[in-house]
């Protein structure tokens, strides 16, 4: 009997186990990939989660990128550095989701990888969970098997708003010139934007929408703005996959459970920044987990409201801002990221040094009147 089945080795699996295993809980990762494993994800992680952890994560990181270059149908350039403490990191989600498992290994964690969890059942105080390798039993659960996992569903998660955005990706391998540069595109694409991160060896160029809106042709978007840095996408494998983003409080616990990462839909919904808040949410859900353990009977509720006042308060007023941005994006790039400091704000939200509640409402009363106009 483990202290904790964590479904899911990814930032929030990773960061819950570690945390976990380093107060001596017994815990066990149940992953039904083999790691390290290909995560399709711009891979643009924020340094501020480096306070959650003792360790050092240089050997996860790719590049560092301190400069944003914006575009509008890939004319009218805005350029600038990032006065950060610390540049974005730029990761791949295969050396980085592993890498954190490992670290959590090191405090006694256990992996079983290539392991697909077949269905959940409640045995008066415990969970069994069963595999295609067998079952395993543990007091408590946390759901961290992402957008397209199906424990939260198993769990009684049914009626909950689960606001889905949709993405394509590509890996493209390329001679990098610019490796310290994150470029974002916003005129290709409706309700949305493109996003192209450097890595050491090519770049992540990733196509997201996030408020709805009619079927776009991703495929052929995204081809026009590969060529713009003379790459050819056709020879890369492009993945496409759903994007669960924040949409107001919800209940994120049940019976001796929580759901973490994007099983939670917590993806910041102006950025679809994802592994941030997955981590805080990993982070917050063991120690809701340790403090159950301790004998604290509210302790999961509380890591419910503990997400929702600490992450969701700022996600609705990113909500608002994504709401006026992405419907008119054209004035949004004039009045918003053409302003001289509209490029340094978004770089201080993306490293995790603002947050939208600091500048949301100066922002959006810039863009109501620039709409009434």
């Amino acid at each position: 009997m483990y202290d904790t089945i964590i479904v899911g080795a990814g930032p929030a699996g990773g960061t819950a186990a570690y945390h976990l295993a380093k107060k001596g809980r017994s815990v066990l990762i149940l992953e039904k990939e083999s790691l390290p494993r290909y995560k399709p994800c711009g891979g643009g992680v924020s340094p501020a989660i480096a306070q959650w952890f003792d360790f050092d994560f240089s050997p996860a990181i790719s590049v560092k990128a301190d400069s944003l270059r914006f575009t509008w149908n890939l004319e009218d350039p805005v350029e600038a550095k990032i006065a950060t403490k610390e540049p974005v990191w730029m990761v791949r989600r295969d050396v980085f989701d592993h890498f954190l498992v490992q670290q959590a290994q090191k405090q006694g964690a256990e992996l079983r990888d290539r392991t697909e969890v077949t269905g959940i059942e409640f045995k008066s105080d415990y969970w069994q969970v069963n595999t295609a390798n067998g079952s395993v039993t543990g007091c408590y659960l946390i759901a961290a098997d992402g957008a397209k996992g199906s424990m939260a569903k198993w769990l009684g998660f049914k009626e909950r708003k689960r606001r889905l955005a949709g993405a394509l990706e590509a890996e493209v391998p390329a001679v990098v010139e610019k490796k310290s540069t994150i470029h974002f595109e916003f005129g290709l694409v409706k309700n949305g934007y493109i996003w192209n991160f450097p890595k050491a060896d090519g770049y992540s160029i990733g196509v997201g929408t996030f408020i709805g809106g009619k079927p776009q042709n991703f495929k052929k978007i995204l081809d026009e703005y590969a060529k713009s840095f003379n790459v050819e996408l056709t020879a890369s494998k492009q993945y496409g996959h759903p994007l669960c983003i924040w949409d107001g409080n919800q209940k994120l616990h049940t019976q001796n459970a929580v759901l973490a990462g994007e099983a939670a839909c917590i993806v910041d919904p102006m950025t679809a920044e994802g592994i941030r808040p997955s981590i805080f949410s990993g982070l917050l859900a063991a120690g809701a987990i340790d403090q159950a353990l301790s004998g604290d009977i509210n302790a999961l509720e509380q890591y419910s409201e503990a997400i929702n006042e600490q992450w969701g308060s700022d996600m609705a007023w990113a909500q608002k801002l994504a709401g006026a941005f992405y419907r008119f994006p054209g004035i949004g790039y004039k009045v918003g990221v053409k302003r001289p400091s509209g490029a340094q704000i978004m770089g201080k939200i993306l490293c995790g040094e603002l947050r939208y509640g600091d500048v949301a409402s100066r922002a959006l009363k810039r863009l109501i009147p620039g709409l009434g106009s």
